[in-house]
């Protein structure tokens, strides 16, 4: 008979119980894998011995093994019909007829039904074996199966296709397995240190217990006081300690079983408590044959307290219970690690357990060497399913450490610890992956000395300090973790390390996001970085990380804040919805950010003080709640190329000392000016693009001062350029042009230089001078204005030399009563005088100026209709329509006319239907300051 085997069969044959009806006869051994064999029967063996011989093998040994240990099981076979039940229907069937033996004393089988004879009537051997193999009922089969071991009932399913049948049944398997394995679901092990419980009905195997059983029956098991059954052939000890002994003895005697094996893997194993198995092995070196699997021990429900245990072989230890099984299968010590592994444990497993180290309060004995797990030097074993707890308040619950270490560490729960979870240091390395990591009284993973692990998926929160902190030229990739609710910040970067991180989220961080200080370093690339109490990133003290393509929002403070001379690559991120900065640049820090977007803020974009510095380029700031970029207190950074824009206030402001270039921009659409300069800030402005101010393109007060060269100002709501409060920037060849009011408008003792620009097409004066201001214009164009081209007025004065001032609807230069400028070498020339027309042929000032103009000619008031000093009145209105009344003239000054625009009594009768309008306003509206108070 052939040698044990788990497999089974998909056939069966339904015999009918129907009353006369024929049975459909069994197939001949020709006809089946597994054929159920004719034997020869003397008459004077009992039924007792038949069945002995039926389930005995050649030798009458039981089919077992020559060496005493238990076989290797086999691979099942073809697949029975689909569904995890019983591969067949419990039957009360009509027993067949006895069949007479054959010429050759064989029991044959007749073609039809013959009389039935019972056993009681003497009949021989072959008697018995029919009644055994086709009358027994399923139900008594069962019954009789279930008190048989493994390796029996693998033999009983190679008697005939019947017993083949029976004995595969999925719960007798079932109940088999759950006495020998607890589990009460199927575990398999497809391959060395891989397990996974799969539920019944989700296995692609027709009998998912035996499947199980089948590749985990090469296991010891250390199960305390238990006695198994008589015949099992599985071995039991008390201790792990003794079963790890017995392990070694059995490795020792296979290694020196293949003599000819240099390199200690020799020996096929196949007999042993380390070998059969199932999943792939190993090779090895010097013959290139497969190497055995590790030793696979499951230790059963309990709390080992007294074994300390240092692995240093493949062995595979995994916890085995029912219910919550790493929950019930305790591994505890009050004194030195309660796991390690050490040189050699190359393809060791712990599985499905809790590690424990509890040192005693009262303990003299350091501990900041004792972990729950340790792994050392030049070993690479595999820890899954874990609960890992230690209560040592120095240390680590989890150490890995040294050249070579290299564990792989998976859905483990390194939790609440009192000191750091996961400690991998001095160039070790390692995958961590789906890991619960949580309140730990550290950090919940130190990365140190160059170390470089893989840590994916991990999830690591509620620390009561940081989340990850890699530090002293630690490495490492982590990928995909979720890291939250950390007391300090969620990763920490110091002191040269530089690890990187991908595609996590790193939120709700009690203090900050991402910390990197003393010449830390790392890249940080499509992350989500969000809600923290702080800032997102913090980058300070010489440390120059690089931040790519993360998403940083919704800070309860800044974005991402570099100071105290930190620098890094901040670019292509997406920065929104902070409480503050989206960028906060100060002391002396020097970043380079570039190609971000950063916007809707309810602070400010990007904040650059306290000698602050970078390069800042082609980002996107919009939306911002206040300015877009504030630059202050001495700062030079440099801003290139950015699109800053549709701000609630200034796009760029330059405020106290604060300096820095500005180039190439594109500012617009900003609710105050585009750029506003005050109190002795000088920065460069050249080459960029400033429109769509609702208050204006630029602003310079305050005692500002700047150099704005080479830019083009345009289609701002107010003047193009505002020069105010003892202010004295410099303007060279810009373009300031459709203005939706004036070009440049100087006024309250403001000054400039103005030099080589276009000034054109404004709806306003292309310069207006205004209120003790004094200007310097050489050299400049100003054409094409919807009014005047240059007026002074209310006492300014200013230097006018080789300007041309041509092709301006009211005039080129007009002069307020009182105003005597320095005018030298300037060509004005083909203006159309609007205003000397309009007043040549009697018409209101009001009908060419409407009330967005201030025409500049003489004005006059009228004391009979009660006019206030907030009005004017035109002198071809004085003429017509206030004839007779008591007039006075007032000056000759820019304004439009009261009487035409409807806000006297009288009704104008040079203008029509009257307008309702507000007084009039001698000088272009003053532009909105931004008085934001610095809270960064």
């Amino acid at each position: 008979m052939p040698s044990a085997s788990f497999s089974s069969s998909r056939s069966y044959v339904r015999r009918s119980r129907r009353k006369g009806g024929h049975r459909i006869p069994l197939p001949s051994r020709t006809q089946s894998s597994e054929p159920c064999e004719s034997v020869p029967c003397p008459n004077n063996v009992t039924g007792s011995a038949m069945a002995a011989t039926a389930c005995a093998g050649p030798s009458g040994s039981g089919g077992g093994g020559s060496g005493g240990a238990p076989p290797v099981p086999a691979a099942p076979a073809a697949a029975t019909p689909a569904g995890h039940h019983s591969p067949y229907d419990l039957r009360r069937k009509s027993p067949p007829a006895y069949h007479e033996p054959g010429p050759s004393g064989s029991c044959s089988l007749p073609a039809r039904k013959r009389p039935r004879t019972s056993l009681s009537q003497g009949v021989d051997v072959c008697n018995v074996s029919q009644y055994l193999q086709y009358e027994l009922p399923d139900e008594v089969l069962l019954c009789i199966l279930s008190h048989l071991t493994e390796r029996d009932l693998c033999r009983v399913a190679q008697v005939c296709k019947r017993f083949n049948t029976i004995a595969n049944d999925t719960e007798l398997w079932k109940s088999l397995y759950q006495s020998v394995f607890e589990y009460d679901t199927p575990l398999m092990h497809p391959a060395p240190c891989q397990f996974e419980f799969v539920a019944p009905d989700e296995c692609d195997a027709d009998n998912p217990w035996k499947e199980s059983f089948r590749q985990l029956y090469y296991g010891i098991h250390v199960r305390p006081n238990y006695r198994p059954k008589k015949d099992s052939r599985i071995k039991h000890f008390n201790t792990i300690r003794a079963a790890l002994e017995y392990v070694e003895e059995r490795s020792g005697v296979s290694c020196s079983s293949g003599g000819s094996c240099s390199c200690g893997g020799g020996g096929s194993g196949s007999g042993s408590a380390s070998g059969g198995g199932s999943g792939s092995a190993g090779v090895c070196s010097c013959r290139r044959t497969p190497a055995p699997p590790p030793a696979l021990l499951f230790v059963h429900a309990g709390l080992y307290q007294e074994e300390c245990l240092a692995i240093d072989t493949d062995v595979q230890l995994i916890g085995c219970a029912p219910g919550n099984v790493a929950e019930s299968v305790v591994l505890e010590r009050e004194a030195e690690s309660t796991l390690t592994f050490a040189e050699g444990a190359n393809r060791a497993y712990a599985g499905y357990m809790t590690l424990k180290f509890s040192p005693d309060a009262t303990s003299t004995m350091q501990h900041h060497k004792h972990y729950c797990l340790e792994v050392s030097d030049n070993c690479s074993p595999t820890v899954d399913q874990c609960i890992i707890r230690s209560a040592s308040v120095v240390g680590a619950a989890v150490c890995v450490s040294g050249a070579g270490a290299n564990p792989v560490i998976r859905h483990c729960d390194i939790s609440d610890c009192e000191n750091v979870g996961l400690y991998v240091t001095d160039y070790a390395q390692g995958a961590y992956q789906d890991n619960e990591i949580s309140r730990n009284a550290l950090a919940g993973i130190w990365v140190k000395n160059f170390a470089n692990p893989i840590m994916r998926r991990n999830h690591i929160h509620h620390g009561r300090d940081v989340g990850i902190f890699t530090f002293e030229n630690g490495l490492g990739y982590f990928e995909a973790n979720d890291i939250h609710n950390n007391r300090i910040a969620g990763f920490e970067v110091k002191a040269g390390a530089n690890p990187t991180v991908v595609h996590c989220e790193i939120h709700h961080g009690q203090t900050g996001g991402i910390y990197v200080h003393e010449s830390g370093l790392g890249q940080f690339i499509d992350n989500k970085i969000h809600s923290n109490n702080f800032a997102g990133v913090w980058i300070t003290s010489n440390s120059n990380p690089t931040i790519r393509r993360n998403e940083i929002y919704n800070g309860h403070q800044g974005g991402v804040y570099i100071f105290g001379e930190g620098r890094g690559l901040i670019e292509h991120n997406n920065i929104y919805g902070n409480a503050l900065a989206g960028i906060q640049i100060r002391t002396n820090s020097d970043p380079i950010v570039r190609h971000n977007k950063i916007h809707h803020g309810q602070h400010g974009g990007i904040y650059v003080h306290e000698k602050g510095q970078g390069l800042i380029e082609e980002n996107e700031v919009y939306a911002n709640t206040l300015a877009g970029v504030w630059i202050t207190t001495g700062s030079t950074p440099v801003l290139r190329r950015n699109r800053i824009h549709s701000g609630k206030q200034v796009g760029v402001y330059f405020y106290d000392n604060g300096h820095g270039k500005l180039e190439d921009n594109d500012i617009f659409n900003h609710l105050y000016s585009g750029v506003q300069i005050r109190t002795g800030s000088n920065p460069v402005i050249r080459g960029n693009k400033i429109w769509g101010g609702q208050n204006g393109g630029v602003l310079v007060y305050n005692g500002g001062l700047g150099l704005l060269e080479q830019n083009e100002i345009f289609d701002n709501a107010m003047a193009g350029v505002w020069i105010k409060t003892d202010s004295n920037p410099t303007l060279k060849r810009n373009k300031i042009f459709d203005g939706r009011d004036g070009g440049i408008c100087i006024f309250n003792g403001g000054k400039g230089v103005l030099e080589e620009n276009d000034i054109f097409r404004n709806a306003q004066a292309g310069v207006l001078i205004s209120t003790q201001s004094h200007p310097v214009l050489r050299r400049n164009r100003i054409f094409d204005g919807l009014a005047a081209g240059v007026e002074i007025t209310n006492n300014a004065t200013a230097t006018l030399e080789h300007n041309q001032i041509f092709n301006n609807r009211f005039g080129g230069l007009c002069l307020a009563s009182g105003v005597s400028p320095l005018v030298r070498g300037n060509k004005i020339f083909s203006n159309q005088d609007a205003v000397e027309k309009a007043v040549g042929g009697g018409q209101c000032l009001y009908k060419i100026s409407s009330y967005t103009s201030f025409p500049m000619h003489d004005f006059y008031r009228c004391q009979t209709c009660n006019t206030t000093d907030r009005n004017a009145i035109c002198v071809n209105c004085i003429k017509t329509c206030h004839s007779g009344h008591d007039v006075e003239f007032i000056r000759h000054d820019r304004f439009f006319c009261d009487c035409g625009a409807g806000t006297l009594s009288n009704q104008c009768q040079l203008q029509g239907e009257p307008t309702q309008d507000t007084d009039t306003l001698y000088d272009s509206a003053a532009p909105m300051e931004s008085h934001t108070l610095m809270v960064n």
